[in-house]
């Protein structure tokens, strides 16, 4: 591995952990709720996040270059909520649009078993072959489109491995119940966890995100479940000390909740 590929790396995994905040959910969904200005949403949890996962577009309209954490650059797109096929994505961004924004690492997403299977492992193929170049990192985003039943270690296992086969330095998928010990001993570059649909309850993500680091995940790329609870900077606090400093799914609630006792209820 080049300098460059593991400089990027340490600042955004410190000590080979990681806590990403997604805020690219407009590209295929618009605008979502309470991601309505992207910029105020991540403003206060940005002591929280290790990086942002965005597009350019919002990038460059809400993020102050000046104060920005590491950024993931999200390259695929070209697909809607109300098109035909959430799977038939190509890449967005060029090599030189990605350096002049100075990104540390680039995301895509892939739809294994989908009519569109190829064309997105084209893209990841043909992403990495891009970014080696420049010693800039590529995570594979293992998307499910609509099709949240997929989410089971078998299909898991399947995708990830593709994606490092591939040339993906970073792999983020969905954390399952059964066996997803499995899916991160199966990939053999580091694992993050994807969010997915917003929790039932506090308790819930922090259950889910403890579980996955205990059996494996270097981390989490979670936004929903952060900005759209009621006591955001409480969620993101608590959130990282499980990723950065092991603490347990009690202590964590506990901090979740002294900082909810500290801090003022997030607008709706």
């Amino acid at each position: 591995m080049n300098w460059g590929m593991k400089n990027r790396l340490s600042q955004l995994m410190p000590n080979g952990k990681c806590f990403f905040m997604p805020i690219d959910h407009g590209y295929f969904q618009g605008p979502t709720r309470k991601l309505e200005r992207p910029g105020e949403t991540v403003k206060p949890l940005l002591p929280y996040a290790d990086a942002i996962f965005v597009t350019r577009g919002v990038l460059r309209a809400a993020l102050d270059p000046l104060t920005s954490k590491p950024i993931v650059l999200r390259v695929s797109g070209c697909t809607s909520m109300v098109g035909k096929d959430l799977a038939n994505e190509e890449l967005t961004t060029s090599i030189a649009e990605i350096i002049r924004l100075n990104a540390s690492a680039v995301g895509l997403s892939i739809f294994i078993g989908s009519e569109y299977e190829k064309e997105t492992l084209k893209n990841l193929a043909t992403l990495v072959n891009m970014c080696e170049d420049y010693g800039i990192p590529v995570m594979a985003v293992t998307a499910v489109g609509r099709e949240l039943d997929q989410r089971e270690a078998r299909y898991l296992k399947l995708c990830c491995r593709i994606a490092a086969e591939l040339g993906a330095r970073v792999v983020k998928t969905y954390w399952c119940e059964e066996h997803f010990d499995q899916v991160v001993n199966g990939c053999p570059v580091p694992v993050i966890m994807a969010g997915g649909p917003k929790c039932e309850t506090e308790l819930e993500v922090l259950e889910f995100v403890h579980d996955g680091i205990q059996k494996g995940a270097v981390g989490i790329n979670l936004g929903r479940n952060v900005w759209q609870s009621e006591h955001p900077v409480a969620m993101a606090k608590a959130l990282r000390a499980i990723v950065h400093d092991n603490v347990s799914v009690k202590q964590a609630h506990e901090i979740l909740k002294q900082t909810k006792a500290d801090k003022p209820k997030a607008k709706a």
